[in-house]
């Protein structure tokens, strides 16, 4: 009999991606996936360490999984992906995990399972130059079939003085362009309308002489009817190439997620983020300058190390200046291991922390509802996710600026293309009715 197999994803968009990787993997050596914990043999989680509540809510699990563990003897609890490297021998010492497997060791996980039992947890976090499951095939986990993720890259050589990454994925290495593109078409032919591109840091890939511009093109020229997606852009690398590319190709989306993290070139430097607001500045204008329309998202930290309210202030006019469509925020959270763990005290206070944040979410929300009310009146193609989740009579869908809308239709459903014309908006939705 096959043994059913239940995996818990959190984090990033390279977790669902990873976990479609373990399910491949996995379900080659006779497990059956189940979205029911109670009838699950295997229960593994997918991990995130980028900050320390994540962290906290993934011990709660592990809470949760053991009781499974406890009332059905055989049951295997697992931890997968960045907290499992960054914590392995104390994960294992809690007695509440059989398995420990970092981002680079979803192969043996087979074997690891077989091994595994009581008084025999199995630990393999050892990180790779050269893995990059390029010839594995993901078992999808989007339930309506219509956007797949595929792994360009991974790991990250920037090394930035708040991040975890680089120690819990390893060193950057890009992935065969070959299987890319193919893995592409692959998604089209099983009916999938839209693919998002994924690394750490996407400008930087590099195969065989081929560029991020080049891959852009290659995936959209092979799959013309398909939606192309990216994350996550650099400021630094972001390159005038891909620019071109995106404004030349009616299927790749016009939106980049572009983090700046601070508008305060002291920050930015203490960071160690490799660029200037003045060169985020020209790099926003650029891709003003080929795509007008192109909506920009970021990433932000409040309350860096020894941040200033002049270095707050500096944040609040960037934001101004750019006009950000919407924003990732938070208030920085030290992690172990890091540059700035060990070398910089964390020592603004709490309070000041979070009165930052909030003031900087008060601009975004301003923003971002500003944004909103200049698209009323103009008409999207839109792809359609499925029923709206506050209204069943409703459907929603993103537009290509990833822009999320939502409008009245019992003709249409998920994985149809459809035009719609926007007629109202919130901060964070478009509301739309259908044209034509």
């Amino acid at each position: 009999m096959s043994k059913r197999l239940y995996i818990e994803t959190y984090g990033c968009q390279m977790n669902v991606a990873d976990t479609e990787v373990v399910f491949s993997i996995l379900a080659a050596h006779g497990y059956e996936r189940t979205d029911d914990i109670s009838q699950a043999d295997v229960i593994l989680v997918n991990t995130c360490s980028v900050r320390d509540n994540a962290e906290q809510r993934i011990y709660g699990r592990l809470e949760q999984f053991n009781v499974h563990r406890r009332q059905r003897p055989g049951v295997l609890v697992g931890v997968l992906g960045c907290m499992a490297e960054r914590l392995k021998e104390s994960l294992l010492e809690s007695g509440k995990v059989d398995i420990v497997a970092g981002p680079d060791a979803y192969r043996s996980l087979p074997l690891m399972l077989q091994n595994a039992g009581p008084g025999a947890p199995q630990i393999n976090v050892l990180l790779s130059r050269e893995e990059t499951y390029g010839d594995i095939v993901p078992v999808r986990v989007d339930a309506n079939g219509v956007s797949a993720f595929i792994s360009i890259m991974r790991g990250c050589n920037n090394v930035c003085s708040y991040c975890v990454v680089p120690y819990t994925r390893g060193a950057e290495r890009s992935r065969d362009w070959h299987s890319i593109v193919r893995e592409a078409c692959d998604c089209f032919a099983r009916g999938y309308k839209e693919v998002t591109l994924l690394g750490q840091n996407v400008d930087s890939y590099t195969y065989e002489g081929c560029t991020f511009a080049g891959l852009l093109r290659m995936v959209a020229e092979a799959c013309p009817e398909m939606r192309i997606r990216f994350s996550t852009s650099n400021p630094q690398d972001i390159s005038d190439e891909v620019l071109q590319t995106m404004a030349a190709h009616a299927n790749i989306c016009h939106h980049i997620h572009l983090p700046v993290q601070s508008g305060s070139d002291r920050m930015l430097k203490k960071m160690r983020r490799r660029y200037t607001r003045e060169w985020y500045l020209q790099r926003v204008e650029a891709i003003r300058r080929y795509m007008p329309d192109c909506a920009i998202t970021t990433d932000v930290i409040a309350g860096f190390c020894s941040e200033t309210e002049e270095d707050h202030a500096l944040t609040l006019s960037l934001f101004e200046e750019v006009g950000f469509d919407a924003a990732f925020m938070f208030y920085y959270s030290e992690r172990p291991s890091t540059l700035a763990a060990r070398k910089y005290p964390d020592d603004v206070p709490q309070e000041v922390k979070t009165r930052r944040l909030e003031e900087i979410i008060a601009v975004q929300n301003r923003l971002s509802l500003e944004s909103n009310r200049r698209d009323v009146g103009k008409v999207f193609r839109v792809l359609v996710e499925g029923p709206s989740k506050r209204n069943p009579a409703q459907l929603c869908g993103r537009a290509g600026n990833n822009k999320m809308c939502v409008w009245e239709d019992a003709a249409h459903a998920a994985g149809d293309f459809v035009d719609v014309e926007v007629t109202g908006c919130t901060q964070a939705t478009l509301f739309c009715k259908l044209v034509g």
